[in-house]
């Protein structure tokens, strides 16, 4: 191993911030390493005023790192797990997946304490039709608009008044150390949480061995067998953020209870169905809950999704 490691990342404050703790980390286990960051802006950053759903998806937020990782520019690179897709690209590989923050979404509003709170017709600020679809099922009364940028961009045209309300990760609010503008938690119940929400995964190409060994220490096996059974569901879903579909698993007691479900943008029709199991079956599990949620007429929904 070299005695330079250079991480690829996005340049938003979140990122950043996930690059620095990957960095820390990484210095405080290896002193004799020298870990730099290489910021990069990805498509996804600079294409603001459309949905992602619209322009091709998280993995905009990607592609650019995993440029610099294929040029060698880069040895690994950090993601949110949330934007990373569902299928790696042949040659690239997870290395680590880290502990997982707060999965959960974060109500957001400067005027109301809660969901349940806001008036009809209230504004509500999403970039996610995850969010969206869920929002609309429970809350159809509220008006829900898309709202994209970095999380300061976000809060910001919260505080402008654009929105009554926003929905963010909580994941992201902690890390940046705002999380004293969360109002309320939405607890999974309400809100089930992306396929990977909140767990940061270290990518490298494929044939590293080096890298792997050295970044094991940073693996959590846990989270790591909870995002992997949320994205085998979304694989066999053929999941993506066209797709407002949500995966949320939990280890307790030695067995993996993995949730997910698959909804019409409008909320109207919503398909659910939760597995359980060994969390070394991660993998299985998810699979299995994602031909489940097919029988139950994932499938149908998707279809019409795609037209």
């Amino acid at each position: 191993m070299k005695n330079t490691l250079i991480i690829a990342s996005r340049e938003s404050a979140l990122a950043m911030w996930q690059a620095h703790h990957i960095q820390g980390r990484l210095q405080t286990l290896y002193p004799q390493l020298d870990v730099q960051i290489l910021g990069m802006t990805t498509t996804g950053d600079q294409i603001l005023n459309s949905p992602l759903a619209k322009i091709g998806g998280k993995g905009l937020f990607v592609k650019e790192l995993e440029q610099a990782l294929e040029e060698g520019r880069a040895d690994i690179a950090v993601h949110s797990m949330k934007d990373v897709p569902m299928t790696l690209p042949p040659g690239f590989m997870l290395a680590a997946t880290g502990e997982r923050e707060d999965p959960r979404d974060a109500f957001v509003s400067n005027q109301y304490p809660n969901l349940e709170a806001l008036p009809e017709g209230s504004v509500v600020g999403t970039s996610s039709l995850r969010r969206e679809c869920q929002l609309r099922a429970r809350f159809p009364h509220l008006k829900i608009e898309p709202l994209r940028g970095n999380v300061q961009t976000r809060l910001r045209k919260l505080d402008e008044g654009q929105f009554a309300a926003i929905i963010l990760a909580a994941a992201g609010l902690k890390r940046l150390e705002l999380g004293h503008r969360i109002a309320a938690l939405i607890e999974p119940e309400q809100s089930l949480p992306a396929v990977g929400q909140g767990a940061l995964g270290i990518e490298c190409r494929e044939g590293r061995d080096d890298l792997v060994q050295l970044l094991a220490p940073l693996h959590h096996a846990e989270s790591a067998a909870c995002v992997a059974a949320e994205r085998a569901m979304s694989r066999a879903l053929q999941g993506s953020c066209q797709v407002p579909l949500g995966g949320f698993a939990q280890i307790a007691n030695g067995e993996l209870h993995l949730r997910g479900f698959v909804a019409s943008i409008d909320g109207q029709r919503m398909v659910r169905d939760e597995v359980r199991g060994k969390p070394a079956d991660a993998e299985q599990l998810g699979a299995q809950m994602g031909q489940r949620l097919i029988a139950r007429g994932a499938d149908k929904i998707l279809a019409e999704l795609a037209i």
